[in-house]
């Protein structure tokens, strides 16, 4: 393998097109994957990908909370800080080594306040110091070097805002939750919006918006993908995997759904990113799922992708579905959670997932009935078919209602974990 290009001094070292991880790798350890340019000094260690545009970034003094947490920007312009949670159940929890702390408020049961951190806010505010201070200190850079340097000041905060914005208004606003399998790749997906809205338009949901589902037309979709080559550029060999928006995608329809996955394999090349695997997210409904024929699932069996369907229901106490507004009854829940295991066993580029809700002002009957369905309606564990918990409160951190959440994780049958809900 080709060494990357690397410039060293005293006071700093720039490798140019470092090769990270080619696969996401679950580690309770900080890795990185993809190729990135890698700049350090004494106080900073930046990541920059092929566009030379800031990725991650973390202080190296004293004053930094942890030496293996980090902040991430991602193409919706949002910096994510990656904590440890002190090891402490973040992986039993959310199925991941570090936990994302947002700086909007989400639903999250765990994390802390890392933004009000002096220290962290230096660091976001200084990177862009840091390259200046290389350009007048070191005067005998390669012209690879020095030209990287000048890209990456021009990307500024408010290009980098600019470019985020171009990419909400190609795929028609922004992308406000993303499916929670997503983890898998760290959330590090390329939205393509095959549908607007979502059939249910439930109460107690915060995340989705009003409009009426509306499938997009195969012309669209090619559109998108268009832009999303020019937006993406040079840094589409770091990604492989697709978020088919918005709510309730599954519910385009067969034909659409395998076009865009054609399509976006032949115009982004997910297969042949430098990540391996290829794989897509979506959501669907009770009804969209419960209308897919079995065909469509052998379709995917032909395509690169691993497909994951999170579906939302939420619970299987009718008390708690009235409670909610959610414009089903526990007979369909019952049968469309059957109806994923069936799916989960007989398809293998497929998983089928699940979403209940979890909050102590729900009916009493409602955890009953949950561990009625994910313990007692399956007769053996599963590897396959994570159900999600989604907490019903949002900016509420609280590590004592974990407590109950690990109670229903051992006694489930299904993985179980918390759902953090992020946007894009």
């Amino acid at each position: 393998m080709k060494t990357p290009p690397t410039f060293a001094s005293d006071r700093v070292r720039i490798t140019l097109a470092n090769l990270g991880a080619s696969s996401y790798t679950k580690m309770s350890y900080p890795v990185f994957s993809g190729v990135f340019t890698e700049v350090e000094t004494k106080d900073l260690l930046l990541h920059f990908n092929l566009n030379n545009e800031i990725v991650r970034v973390r202080g190296k003094g004293g004053e930094w909370p942890h030496p293996h947490e980090w902040l991430k920007r991602n193409m919706g312009n949002d910096w994510i800080y990656y904590s440890t949670g002190g090891y402490t159940g973040v992986f039993e929890a959310t199925g991941e080594y570090y936990l994302p702390n947002l700086p909007y408020t989400s639903n999250g049961m765990l994390g802390g306040s890392p933004f009000q951190d002096p220290c962290v806010q230096e660091v976001l505010q200084s990177w862009p110091d840091c390259l200046r201070a290389i350009l007048a200190k070191e005067h005998k850079l390669p012209r690879n070097v020095l030209s990287f340097l000048e890209a990456a000041l021009q990307n500024t905060n408010g290009r980098l805002q600019h470019k985020a914005d171009h990419l909400f208004a190609l795929c028609g606003g922004r992308s406000t939750v993303l499916p929670p399998d997503a983890r898998h790749v760290d959330y590090n997906v390329i939205p393509l919006t095959v549908a607007t809205g979502c059939l249910y338009k439930c109460r107690f949901c915060e995340v989705k918006n009003k409009r009426p589902f509306a499938p997009k037309s195969p012309a669209q979709i090619d559109s998108q993908l268009d832009g999303l080559q020019e937006i993406y550029a040079e840094d589409l060999r770091n990604y492989n995997a697709l978020f088919l928006g918005e709510h309730d995608a599954l519910n385009a329809g067969p034909e659409l759904l395998l076009h865009a996955l054609e399509a976006a394999e032949r115009k982004l090349h997910l297969s042949r990113s430098y990540i391996d695997g290829c794989s897509a997210y979506l959501f669907g409904s009770v009804s969209s799922l419960m209308s897919t024929p079995d065909s469509f699932f052998k379709n995917l069996e032909e395509l690169p992708f691993q497909v994951y369907i999170n579906i939302g229901l939420e619970s299987y106490d009718q008390a708690t579905l009235d409670m909610l507004g959610k414009p089903i009854t526990t007979a369909q829940v019952g049968e469309t959670f059957s109806r994923i295991q069936e799916i989960n066993d007989h398809f293998t580029k497929t998983e089928i997932t699940a979403n209940f809700v979890l909050d102590e002002e729900l009916p009493d009957s409602h955890l009953p009935a949950f561990l009625e369905l994910v313990r007692e309606s399956l007769p053996r564990v599963k590897a396959k078919g994570c159900v999600y918990l989604s907490p019903l409160k949002f900016g509420q951190p609280s590590r004592s209602r974990t407590f109950g959440f690990n109670r229903l994780k051992v006694l489930s049958r299904v993985p179980t974990y918390l759902y953090i809900i992020q946007r894009l």
